[in-house]
């Protein structure tokens, strides 16, 4: 992907010293996006370094995409859904975090063949650094869970991790070197190992599954190969879940959350999230083709909780704050309707697409499959780092399939 020649303009700099200038943006923004606070400065330095590349005239490049058309549609119908939204008085803007997805276009165009090592570099440096810390948290602290340090819950430090057994099976999977396989596969097992020390038991089997589903793609044609390699992961899961504290404790909370329910007891982390969903699927049945407007989902919940069903819900806000759906499909359908529900659906297929596109089949069904499924438990579009590193994923392994064509 080349980039064209300096900018006409107030914003014309020197090529040797905006290069650099964009090459520095690239590794800040990669190995700097976990934390938060940075990225009210790297996310718009961003934008300012693809303006001085001349980022207006390759804008089509990226336009053409599917995924950024549906990242547009889905922004837009939010902006829409404003308008026929409450004024919630506490002013919580959970939305917002949507917009975050426009990051991947200026992103995306400012990469190419001399650019793409510091992204890459950058995204190593902080994805190990990050790891490193949760891997010390859980050592160094008994029931240690996420990276404190950076502010990082247990579950966005196991959809990280999640995420990075994904992209090492992933490229085990279209590798044809045997010792690259090996080495790819080890990471993703010690890094797995570290995911089953968190308390995050659907995170961990979303990636459990779509694990299972990137073997049997790979290796469908081969059934005796693919029945063992099965089977050692499932002993490797066996040994991994018999030595974790938190997976034995997470196992007997579920059981106590099952016995909960029998007693028409909601006030447990299952229970919370059937009402959320059964609240969440009542509302977008009444209002399927608008919702109750961007931002209302959490003051629609806790609305509806005090009549609906006879109030059988309306202490839950007492178990928890009413934060999302815990359901990124419910979540978007109780903002703006079944329009943006079929919009998530078109942002999976041009997401996919992309990859399927720069022969990556095996990537995007491993990160796509990975995000529905934690997408099932959980808002995981929302999460403040995840889908920026699945985007920052997407366009330096598609900028690495372009520059090697």
């Amino acid at each position: 992907m080349g980039n064209s020649g300096a900018v006409i303009g107030p914003m014309q700099f020197h090529s040797p010293q905006r290069e650099w200038l964009i090459r520095c943006t690239l590794v800040l923004v990669c190995a700097g996006f976990w934390y938060s606070q940075l990225n009210l400065f790297s996310f718009p330095l961003l934008t300012f370094a693809w303006l001085i590349d001349g980022g207006w005239r390759r804008f089509h490049e990226a336009i053409r995409l599917p995924l950024v058309q549906a990242i547009f549609v889905l922004c837009a119908l939010l902006f829409i859904g404003l308008s026929w939204s409450e004024n919630v008085p506490d002013g919580r803007m959970k939305w917002l975090k949507y917009f975050v997805l426009l990051i991947f276009i200026p992103f995306y165009l400012l990469l190419n063949k001399q650019r793409l090592p510091w992204a890459l570099g950058g995204l190593a440096t902080g994805y190990a650094s990050v790891l490193a810390l949760g891997i010390y948290q859980w050592l160094a602290v008994v029931g240690g869970q996420g990276v404190p340090l950076l502010g990082m819950s247990y579950l966005s430090f196991s959809a990280m991790l999640g995420a990075g057994v994904i992209v090492a099976v992933s490229f085990a999977c279209m590798s044809q070197s045997f010792k690259l396989q090996l080495y790819l596969g080890i990471v993703a097992l010690l890094l797995m190992l570290v995911q089953f020390h968190q308390n995050a038991r659907a995170l961990l089997l979303a990636t459990l599954i779509s694990v299972t589903l990137l073997i049997f793609l790979r290796y469908k044609l081969a059934l005796k190969r693919m029945f063992g390699i099965v089977l050692f992961l499932t002993v490797a899961v066996t040994i991994f879940a018999w030595s974790s504290p938190a997976f034995e404790d997470r196992l007997m909370l579920l059981k106590n959350d099952i016995a909960l329910l029998h007693q028409g007891n909601y006030h447990s982390s299952l229970g919370y999230r059937l009402a959320m969903w059964d609240v969440g699927v009542h509302a977008i049945l009444s209002r399927p083709l608008t919702g109750y407007g961007t931002g209302m989902p959490e003051h629609y919940f806790e609305q509806a909780i005090v009549t609906y069903k006879s109030g059988l819900y309306r202490d839950l806000p007492e178990f928890q704050k009413t934060s999302h759906f815990h359901n990124d499909w419910v979540e978007i359908g109780v903002h703006i309707g079944m329009p943006g529900m079929l919009t998530l659906i078109f942002l999976f297929w041009g997401w996919y697409r992309l990859f399927k596109t720069h022969q990556l089949i095996f990537l995007g069904v491993g990160l796509l499959s990975y995000l529905f499924l934690a997408g099932l438990t959980d808002t995981f579009l929302i999460f403040s780092r995840t889908p920026i590193l699945l985007l920052i994923i997407t366009g330096i392994a598609v900028s690495w399939r372009q520059s090697a064509t």
